[in-house]
């Protein structure tokens, strides 16, 4: 046994589910959702993403270009995926703290690239992104991420903090780059 299988770097007694979410669009300004069938958020809608395996040392990046390929079929390169948010989740649904990385393809996706759009997961489909906040999605995303999502995406860079713990579910913006904004114009 290595010293990387030891049981301390066993991950389900951490504080933070570690994930990342990946938003994919189409030239048309779709963006590719999972209607979701499994926990969490099953029978709502999110973008594809998953758990990092920080056990084995993997990334956030990293993650994002597997779950991408894993969950649609689409093998995107190395400059292809860029961060482009940070949140951190205190008590989501009661259950688990989490921390997501939010992830852009810096291209438009073609319908021709992916694979199966039915799977075990769920399904995909392409959203146009006016409709996005009128269609199930989780509360905490439709609130305050996804507001954060159409104003730095492009090029900004925002880290946030929702506060599930408290009634109503509270939030702070901590940093904010947006794109084409200068620094101290």
């Amino acid at each position: 046994m290595s010293d990387l299988d030891h049981p301390r770097y066993e991950t389900a007694a951490l504080p933070y589910r570690v994930a990342v979410l990946c938003y994919l669009w189409d030239a048309q300004d779709r963006l590719l959702l999972l209607h979701r069938r499994k926990q969490p958020n099953a029978g709502m809608h999110s973008p594809v993403g998953g758990k990092v395996e920080i056990a084995h040392g993997e990334s956030p990046h990293e993650c994002a270009l597997r779950e991408v390929h894993e969950e649609t079929g689409v093998a995107l390169r190395e400059g292809e995926m860029r961060l482009f948010g940070m949140v951190a989740e205190r008590a989501y649904a009661g259950q688990h703290h989490w921390l997501l990385f939010l992830f852009e393809c810096t291209r438009p996706v073609l319908h021709s690239e992916l694979g199966a759009t039915d799977m075990d997961e769920g399904q995909l489909i392409w959203v146009p992104t006016a409709g996005v906040a009128g269609i199930r999605i989780p509360e905490t995303d439709r609130q305050f991420m996804w507001p954060q999502v159409l104003r730095h995406r492009g090029g900004g860079l925002f880290v946030l903090d929702i506060d599930c713990s408290v009634q109503p579910h509270a939030q702070q913006l901590r940093e904010s780059r947006l794109p084409g904004v200068t620094r101290g114009a």
